[in-house]
């Protein structure tokens, strides 16, 4: 697993004291305002503190330390932001996107695999998995409490109920035009 997750994009600068918009790739903005640090780049390096966050329309404004005007602001947009997995706290049950993706997805009845997630996307209000078998058809799956079974990523497995042809060619996307 990652030690060191995407929290969002600094989209702009927010006025004139080094505040920046960071555009969250997380549930809720309230989840990446919480965090105490940030870090620009995937292996932790560039290590910087926040010195204050807040939710503002549905962004995060961010102060970071040694970041007082908004020229020295400027260089952090378009910059991606990690954050370290020992930072965060999740409730019980609650994963990381990062640690879903690769695993395989395996029927709760049979046993059978219909293959690995390669994305979620959160198009409303449900998680959708996109499930990529060893033929490389893809098939979308709505990680729903009727169709989830248990998700385990520390195992790399996520186990599911499917009604039928969910996961037959007639199930899948690549069928349509």
């Amino acid at each position: 697993m990652k030690q060191y997750l995407e929290a969002g994009e600094f989209v702009t600068t927010h006025g004139v004291r080094g505040e920046l918009k960071l555009y969250p790739w997380s549930d809720t903005p309230e989840f990446a305002a919480a965090l105490p640090r940030l870090f620009f780049s995937p292996e932790g390096g560039h290590e910087k503190k926040v010195e204050a966050a807040r939710v503002h329309k549905g962004m995060c404004l961010v102060k970071l330390q040694g970041v007082d005007s908004i020229e020295a602001a400027r260089p952090y947009i378009r910059r991606v932001a990690y954050f370290n997995r020992a930072d965060a706290a999740l409730p019980a049950g609650r994963f990381f996107v990062q640690d879903i993706l690769g695993c395989a997805v395996r029927d709760a009845g049979t046993g059978e695999e219909y293959g690995m997630i390669t994305a979620v996307e959160r198009p409303a209000g449900t998680d959708i998995y996109t499930i990529k078998n060893a033929a490389g058809k893809t098939f979308l799956f709505p990680a729903v409490p009727a169709f989830l079974e248990a998700l385990d990523p520390e195992r790399g497995i996520v186990t599911v109920r499917p009604i039928p042809g969910m996961f037959t060619d007639a199930g899948g996307n690549d069928d349509v035009d």
